[in-house]
């Protein structure tokens, strides 16, 4: 029995001891997690609504506008290409029907300016959709650039560590919301360059 109650009293000692080591140890732990809490709590976080600032920035609605307009252009070019490839393959239906051709040869050389046409056509509508895609990319980047460049000063001006981009969050108070006052700013900065 003597034997039972030192192995008991041994374990209850190697306890205590376990114990007291762990909490030696536990403060360090966590100060060193609460350091990171703490940083977060001085840090001040703002949001935007990045679909109303392209809704509402006047460079986003004139580079919008200015696409619509070269989609506009191009459905008139395409349509304009198809109606001349159209009316040309008509022609030459009548003809053949009417037996207007007079030759084989005739015949092959009104096919073969029809398929140059159609050739013709693809190449320079592809060439004006490409060009589009390079300016919508321009435009874009512009856009980009100007917003970035914009959050940037503001934060700094308002000493703000972070803002950031409503959808990126679950949930946020909106009396965190700056995206009023960061339209206005985007606003009061930009000025229309009128092309010529």
């Amino acid at each position: 029995m003597n034997l039972t109650r030192f192995s008991m009293v041994a374990t209850l000692v190697a306890l205590v001891l376990m114990a007291v080591s762990c909490n030696e140890k536990a403060p360090k732990a966590t100060s060193a997690a609460s350091t990171p809490a703490t940083a977060m709590e001085k840090m001040t976080i703002r949001y935007v609504d990045e679909d109303s600032i392209m809704a509402n920035y006047n460079l986003a609605k004139d580079i919008n506008e200015a696409m619509l307009r070269k989609q506009n252009q191009f459905d008139a070019a395409q349509a304009q290409r198809s109606n001349e490839i159209n009316k040309f393959a008509n022609t030459m239906q009548q003809k053949y029907k009417n037996n207007g051709y007079l030759s084989e040869e005739s015949f092959n050389a009104d096919q073969a300016t029809l398929a140059k046409k159609q050739r013709d056509a693809e190449t320079y509508l592809g060439n004006l959709q490409q060009t589009m895609q390079n300016e919508l990319g321009q435009s874009q980047q512009q856009l980009m650039d100007s917003i970035d460049n914009f959050m940037k000063a503001y934060a700094k001006q308002k000493g703000y560590d972070m803002v950031i981009r409503k959808s990126a969050t679950l949930y946020i108070d909106p009396k965190y919301d700056v995206t009023d006052d960061v339209i206005a700013g985007l606003n009061k900065r930009y000025t229309k360059v009128e092309k010529k």
